[in-house]
């Protein structure tokens, strides 16, 4: 049976997103990318733009499961409204076309990808690229935000645990290690 699993990685500037298929326990890159909305002025104009693009990326590629990164805590109280509205706007687009959603936490994803949930933003893309063995991983960080929260939401519901575990057996102490057993890195 094949999943296909949205992920958003919620901006106003800038809006991360990816596509995964899983079958077999195998994961495939779909696509993924980066809805620009630094050029719309209006607030309620980019909120449109995002329901507008996600609907059509819902569309192509039909996911039946979506994965949204929850907002961080930060200082500044109108940017959590702003990133707290595109993630409200992204729910609403996938449940309006019967998507199931799930929330994940920044630190949630990073420690399901890599291991690590203090990992950084180019240590997840890393560690994507050794998951999707060969796909092309897109450079935007943004999009691979997106695709670490699909490839999160299958890891958590869906048996697909990332064996951290040498050839041998033994584990390995960190994500660095795991890559360069591979010869990833």
């Amino acid at each position: 049976m094949s999943r296909v699993i949205l992920g958003v990685d919620p901006g106003t500037s800038v809006l991360g997103y990816g596509v995964i298929r899983v079958q077999n326990k195998n994961i495939e890159l779909i696509t993924a990318g980066v809805i620009q909305l630094q050029k719309l002025e209006d607030h309620y104009e980019k909120l449109h733009k995002i329901y507008q693009r996600l609907s059509s990326i819902i569309k192509e590629f039909k996911p039946t499961e979506c994965a949204v990164e929850s907002p961080f805590f930060g200082k500044n109280v109108q940017s959590m409204l702003k990133l707290g509205r595109a993630q409200g706007i992204s729910i609403v687009c996938a449940m309006n076309y019967g998507i199931s959603v799930v929330e994940y936490s920044p630190k949630k994803i990073k420690q399901s990808v890599t291991g690590n949930g203090n990992a950084s933003k180019e240590q997840v893309a890393r560690m994507l690229a050794s998951i999707l063995k060969g796909d092309k991983i897109p450079d935007l960080l943004d999009a691979t935000d997106a695709l670490g929260a699909a490839v999160c939401h299958y890891m958590q519901n869906g048996s697909g645990a990332i064996d951290y575990k040498k050839k041998s057996g033994k584990k390995t102490s960190s994500w660095k290690s795991f890559l360069k057993q591979r010869g990833e890195i």
